[in-house]
């Protein structure tokens, strides 16, 4: 950790007009983001719920060069015209193609604001249906392009900028930005799907926590949002379900999830989105290595304790 040093001020977001979340132009206003796993369900809703508030450009990134960038590109630049959508396909569990990105962000737009880490594999359901490879496979696609955002994005964010010339264009006057690792409840508690899925689940949730500290004095935060039960329109015949981001909400039917969700329902895509965008903002200034469950209260209702 660094050394504490009695001499410097504190970077305080909210001595920043720009940063603020009341502005009328939205609360985020100027901003440029980066969503990674940005055509899956969840992350479409966050690039959505960020264009929504503001933001300038936002960088949809995948690992596959042919994902449907330009249709969610159409999609969201129907609603919010002045924010430009970037598809871009990069390899996110490689060191050498974040950087890249980065470059290209900071080339472009002279600043970079939120790095929202929405990335995920399901991997084999069982132990004995996982092999060392699989495990391998499951912590670099879940554990480490957050790894690759705590340690490469703060440099990039605490970069300042005078008001450039594009749409939705505002000045960046002191550091700030904001980490959002998106994972699930399989990070706080087993059996959600497979042992690959819940060990890296943790290790992504590690990397949250041992952000913090990391990143004292940099203005920047980092927070967790672990989901539940999300309804991503993904039923247990789909071909490839070890592939997905989150276990299918088909899991439980409709009875169950009733009896063992607090809401008594799966969640939506858009529901995580709404949670990146209040961290994204300065609504959330004062948190940092936070762990948000959007899971409808099911964590705090299992097991069910029923009186004999």
């Amino acid at each position: 950790m660094a050394d504490m040093d009695s001499s410097r001020t504190p970077i305080d977001t909210m001595d920043s007009e720009h940063f603020s979340p009341y502005r009328a132009d939205g609360k985020l206003y100027g901003f440029v983001c980066v969503v990674t796993g940005a055509t899956q369900p969840v992350g479409k809703a966050i690039v959505t719920e960020l264009a929504a508030h503001g933001a300038a450009c936002i960088y949809a990134c995948s690992s596959l060069p042919d994902e449907p960038y330009a249709e969610l590109a159409e999609s969201v630049n129907a609603q919010y015209p002045n924010t430009k959508v970037i598809g871009y396909p990069y390899k996110i569990t490689s060191e050498e193609d974040t950087l890249a990105l980065i470059d290209d962000v900071l080339n472009s737009w002279g600043r970079l604001d939120v790095w929202t880490s929405s990335t995920g594999l399901l991997g084999p359901p069982s132990i004995n249906s996982t092999s060392p490879r699989d495990l391998y496979n499951a912590f670099e696609s879940n554990s480490m392009p957050a790894f690759f955002a705590l340690k490469y994005a703060p440099a990039a964010m605490q970069k300042t900028t005078p008001k450039g010339s594009y749409p939705n264009a505002a000045p960046k006057d002191i550091p700030y930005g904001s980490i959002i690792i998106v994972t699930s409840v399989a990070g706080t508690y087993g059996g959600c799907w497979g042992p690959a899925f819940t060990m890296s689940s943790h290790a992504a949730l590690g990397v949250m926590r041992s952000g913090v500290a990391v990143l004292k004095g940099t203005g920047v935060r980092i927070n967790a949002i672990t989901a539940g039960q999300i309804d991503v329109g993904v039923d247990l015949k789909g071909a490839g379900l070890e592939g997905g981001q989150f276990p299918p909400a088909s899991l439980q039917n409709k009875e169950v999830q009733e009896r063992v969700i607090g809401l008594e329902r799966a969640g939506r895509p858009e529901e995580v989105g709404r949670v990146a965008g209040f961290l994204a903002s300065g609504f959330s200034s004062y948190i940092t290595g936070a762990e948000l469950r959007v899971d409808g209260g099911a964590s705090v209702m299992n097991p069910l304790t029923v009186p004999l």
